[in-house]
């Protein structure tokens, strides 16, 4: 295995930090009861059920996948790669149902658009990192 340079492994744990918070957005996406959903706006409510079962899905295969294949990066493995691949494939698949598929994203606002942009640019970062740190050596086989 080669030199990592001292920038990976706090770029590793930021990545993971970033990828748990999904996840626990994600987690409290699914414990939204039907009174939280009354409270929201009529915008947010729209983008709420508007989302189909596979986009739903791929948010926990975008953010689950991103967790584990992070943690990957921080254990310096090269099973992160397919992980954070994973990971993108999740996100580009939730963009779709929200940005396509949808109108209800237009209606919640720029700053929809602002933030799922910024967790795709993350997510494709990743999948840069992991890829470049497997062809330098810096993630072992096992």
């Amino acid at each position: 295995m080669n030199a990592v340079p001292k920038w990976f492994p706090p770029v590793a744990i930021a990545a993971l930090l970033w990828n748990l918070l999904g996840c626990v957005a994600q987690v409290s996406d699914m414990m939204v009861t039907p009174q939280d959903l009354a409270k929201m706006s009529a915008a947010q409510q729209a983008l709420y059920a508007s989302r189909p079962a596979w986009a739903i899905v791929a948010t926990a295969l975008a953010v689950w996948g991103g967790a584990l294949g992070s943690l990957g990066l921080v254990l310096r493995k090269r099973w992160s790669t397919p992980l954070l691949l994973l990971s993108l494939v999740g996100v580009m698949a939730q963009d779709f149902g929200l940005f396509v598929l949808s109108g209800a994203a237009a209606q919640a606002g720029p700053a929809v658009f602002v933030v799922q942009g910024l967790v795709l640019l993350i997510a494709v970062a990743l999948v840069w990192l992991g890829r470049t740190a497997d062809a330098k050596g810096w993630l072992a086989r096992a």
